[in-house]
């Protein structure tokens, strides 16, 4: 049977950690889940790492000139999207949520998820004055407007299982060494271009910053959309 109304999400703050043992303990967590159980924002910031998901080109992993030798590890993940990177200074927010668990006025489907998502990082953005944009079939947000209008700021890449359980999640660029995004095309776009709050003229603790999107994915996550709306249902 499945539970009602669930609490908002749990909220647990990892530190900095390594990218390989956060992610098994992801899927573990997922693996054990029950219907009964919360579910869990997880706000983490990883060391350097690129990883790569279930249909990504290695090609897409540059080398040759303009890349130095650099001994960031390259991870397999089971996600979807292509190869991003993640660092320090980045807010990287996972989402290990059941969206089939019965909730006040209908259930959550994929497509409303990765809006809700977006939009939480969209109005964090705008918090600090900065506008925030969707591309249409490239995940993720962009910057709306002035000279780097079209860059990258944030990454989206989730796992949905049949059941509906989620994980993987969201990252925010805040204050990072940009530079090993050069080393790579980002979510498989050559050339891309891709910035940080930073870069944008904000000066923002990252820790302010990894509340701030938590509590909005939470505002977001809390809203069902109408019922009637049509909606991409999950697989299964």
């Amino acid at each position: 049977m499945q539970a009602s109304s669930p609490a908002s999400p749990l909220i647990r703050a990892l530190g900095r950690a390594d990218y390989e043992p956060v992610f098994a303990a992801m899927r573990a967590f997922t693996d054990a889940r029950t219907p009964e159980t919360p579910d869990e924002l997880w706000i983490v910031e990883h060391p350097p790492v690129f990883t790569l998901g279930l249909g990504a080109d290695r090609g897409h992993l540059l080398a040759g000139p303009g890349v130095p030798a650099h001994d960031i590890p390259v991870v397999q993940t089971d996600r979807g999207g292509e190869v991003t990177y993640h660092g320090p200074g980045q807010v990287v927010i996972y989402l290990l949520m059941d969206l089939r668990r019965n909730k006040p006025g209908g259930k959550l489907y994929a497509r409303q998820f990765v809006e809700k998502i977006e939009q939480a990082v969209i109005d964090v953005l705008a918090a600090y004055n900065l506008g925030g944009e969707r591309i249409a079939g490239a995940p993720g947000i962009y910057i709306a407007e002035g000279p780097r209008r079209g860059a990258k700021i944030a990454a989206l890449g989730l796992k949905v299982r049949g059941n509906g359980c989620t994980y993987h999640g969201v990252s925010l660029n805040v204050a990072m060494d940009l530079s090993p995004f050069s080393w790579i095309n980002p979510c498989g776009y050559s050339g891309l271009s891709t910035v940080d709050m930073r870069t944008m003229g904000v000066e923002a603790p990252l820790a302010d910053v990894q509340e701030a999107l938590a509590q909005a994915l939470i505002r977001h996550l809390a809203v069902i959309s109408e019922p009637n709306k049509p909606t991409e249902a999950l697989p299964g």
